[in-house]
């Protein structure tokens, strides 16, 4: 869908243009305080021949050109009447302001919103809404916003979609915000978010994508668009409301309870290489410190430089519990530092510099200068409170000294922000002088909680800088950038059994032993003789998924007359616990050696597809619940990556004097069950492979036991 005649038009025509407080007048007004040139904007309205001193149109059709974008102020009922004669004049984009759509939940509102997307689709007109806020597109200074702003230059390079027009008008309202777009989507049943993602991510001008998001409507295409922003290396930050799981049927399988919707959300936006941020204020900051830098930093490695000593431990401190990297300085650094310190001061990272040389200009550039010298160090983080009222002159001196390296270094600048310690802070003057040379003011380090232990618990500015680590980090070409999207015909299920699901997931080069149906206590009897080792021996059902709740699992069974007293025992409890279930036989196979268990599963979640989930087994599971989740398909380098995020990795990787596991085969397991499920992506729903054994480095991996639920 081209959208340039929605958001790049060159001709506008208001609809239900008004003087009155509402849609009509709000956007009129917005027009006459921002847009100069009005030549080639109309305002339409059948009973006024003026609106605020501007002559006003009968109808679009009375319009002297053809239009690009109608601005409908007016009711529901007015709609598609208008869409359809807009067209007739070459219309091809439509901001809807009226409600009384699918958001209403009724049947009338269904079908008044399955009428609007009929006709926009007939007409080709691509339409913003319902149920809208409108947009601006500061770029190009076309204004068709519903909500009244203070009045100011917002033109720079975040470009908004947000599913909440409030939210819009919040974003606007923050001072040190600059825009492209910002772009209220409504119901977004035409024209939907991920359309004017992937519009913002092609967009030159933009140069982040800032997004509030209540839901993906079509996976397939959010997935596209964020591949193409993890290629061109566009940050894409978001904001989804909705983080607690979803309600529904408790599932067969371990997977079902640790991988929720929202679990998913997050582990597609990782895959691609998005930014998810918690709350509006994070969603402001991220996107302003994006956009303000004039350039990314080349390493996630940053150094703190601060005025006191009590700053500076704070730095310290906070920056360690939240995983950010202060390196140390080179020797040569130190040399320096220590030559343009005071001999009091700490040449350290982070850096006490002593408020003396917050007075000199030339001195602050200096050991400014230094420190971004240095090679070990990817961005400056600079301390200080900038209070909205001036008192201490060093500020001026300060961003003497910053601007001062800034022009030097030109181009090959290391990116600079300020952090401050307080609230009350950003004065307006000096974050606009700052924004200017490309340094960013960010949040203060706020408090949200405190562990007993006096550990500071949330703080607001470092998720920022870790998030920005993150970004960094990030290599595009070491992921598989697609989702496996199902497309289910059946939501009825059924489960194979462990037999069954074994051998399927054998075809894809899952590593499961060899292993025998019995049907009666003498087939068991002669396959222990002609197998000595310690057997496993296990109930046969579809019907039964939890098989040691009702007797049906045996292990250690050593020779033929074990092997006929444990098949006799498990057919006697299972038909008595479970009479209705249809029994195939006892499943028989030599016991596994014992190995660092682990559990592999996959939950298909219904938008984003399979998810692979991996954990360590026993109680990192059970209580401590450390899995990974990661979308389907996925190749050895993403597998690796969600075992070392892992906090019992440790395990695998030889952990005091232990050997080191197999992990390169565990990863092949890993991918060979993704290419399962992407196989099977419409019909699978869970898989569970609870426990997967992995042995020491070069002897491989096994599969105890496995569970796979089908749609039917």
């Amino acid at each position: 869908m081209n959208l340039n005649k929605l958001l790049k038009p060159t001709s506008v025509a208001v609809i239900g243009a008004s003087e009155k407080e509402g849609f009509g007048g709000d956007v009129c007004r917005n027009i006459l305080s921002y847009v100069e040139d009005r030549s080639h904007v109309y305002f339409i309205h059948p009973k006024r021949d003026s609106v605020f001193g501007v002559p006003c149109y009968k109808s679009i059709s009375d319009v002297p050109e053809n239009v690009d974008l109608m601005v409908i102020c007016t009711s529901q009922k007015t709609v598609i009447p208008l869409l359809q004669e807009g067209a007739k004049k070459g219309v091809g984009g439509a901001v809807v302001f009226a409600s009384g759509y699918g958001e209403v939940g009724t049947a009338e509102g269904k079908q008044n919103e399955a009428e609007l997307i009929a006709a926009a689709k007939k007409l080709d007109i691509a339409v913003m809404g319902p149920n809208c806020a409108g947009f601006v597109n500061y770029i190009d200074n076309v204004q068709a916003f519903a909500f009244i702003s203070a009045k100011r230059d917002r033109k720079g390079s975040v470009g908004v979609v947000s599913q909440s027009g409030q939210l819009c008008l919040s974003m606007m309202d923050d001072p040190g915000m600059r825009f492209s777009y910002n772009i209220s989507a409504g119901n977004g049943k035409i024209v939907q978010m991920e359309d004017y993602m992937d519009f913002l991510v092609d967009d030159e001008d933009t140069k982040v994508v800032s997004i509030y998001i209540e839901g993906v409507k079509n996976a397939d295409k959010f997935a596209a668009v964020l591949k193409k922003a993890a290629e061109k290396r566009k940050p894409v930050v978001i904001l989804k409301a909705g983080r607690s799981a979803k309600g529904g049927a408790i599932a067969a399988s371990h997977t079902g309870s640790l991988s929720g919707s929202d679990a998913s959300f997050d582990a597609v936006l990782k895959k691609f290489g998005a930014i998810r941020v918690d709350d509006l204020e994070e969603l402001i900051a991220m996107s302003l410190m994006l956009s303000t830098m004039k350039r990314m930093p080349e390493k996630a490695t940053f150094a703190s430089m601060n005025l006191s000593g009590g700053e500076t431990g704070i730095c310290a401190d906070v920056g360690s519990l939240n995983g950010i990297e202060y390196p140390d300085f080179t020797e040569e650094t130190l040399k320096k530092l220590k030559e343009q310190l005071p001999s009091y001061a700490s040449p350290n990272n982070p850096l006490d510099m002593t408020a003396s040389l917050s007075y000199d200009a030339d001195l602050y550039a200096g050991a400014l200068r230094t420190v971004m010298d240095d090679p070990n160090i990817g961005m400056v983080l600079i301390g200080y409170t900038l209070l909205l009222e001036i008192a201490d002159p060093c500020i001026h001196y300060m961003y003497k000294g910053i601007e001062k390296v800034v022009q030097e270094k030109g181009g090959n600048c290391k990116p600079i922000a300020m952090i401050p310690f307080a609230e009350n802070t950003r004065n307006p003057e000096y974050q606009e002088k700052l924004f200017q040379i490309g340094v960013p003011v960010l949040p203060p380090l706020v408090i949200f909680g405190i562990h007993h232990t006096s550990h500071i618990v949330r703080i607001k500015l470092f998720p920022l800088l870790g998030h920005l680590a993150d970004f960094i980090a990030y290599e595009p070409e070491t992921k598989t950038l697609e989702l496996a999207v199902g497309h289910p015909k059946s939501e009825e299920t059924q489960a194979l059994s462990e037999h069954e699901s074994k051998q399927e997931l054998k075809v894809y080069g899952v590593p499961v032993p060899d292993e025998v149906i019995v049907t009666s206590k003498e087939e068991a009897a002669q396959f222990a003789k002609n197998h000595p080792d310690p057997l496993v021996m296990k109930v046969e059902s579809a019907d039964i998924l939890h098989k040691s709740d009702v007797g049906g699992v045996k292990l250690n069974v050593c020779g033929p007359e074990a092997a006929e007293k444990a098949y006799e025992e498990i057919m006697e409890s299972v038909t008595a616990k479970r009479p209705d279930a249809h029994i195939n036989g006892i499943l028989t196979v030599p016991m596994l050696d014992a190995g660092v268990e682990i559990i592999i599963g996959v939950n298909n979640d219904p938008q984003f597809g399979p998810m692979i989930m991996v954990g360590m087994g026993g109680v990192f599971v059970e209580v401590f619940k450390d899995v990974a989740l990661y979308p389907a398909p996925l190749k050895e380098e993403e597998a690796l990556e969600m075992l070392k995020s892992l906090k019992s990795f440790k395990l695998l990787n030889g952990y005091r004097g232990t050997e080191k596991c197999d992990i390169k085969a565990l990863c092949q397991t890993i991918v060979a069950i993704s290419n399962y499920a992407q196989a099977n992506k419409d019909v699978l729903k869970e898989l569970d492979i609870n426990p997967l054994f992995v042995y020491p480095e070069g002897k491989g991996v096994g599969v105890a036991d496995a569970l796979i639920v089908k749609r039917k």
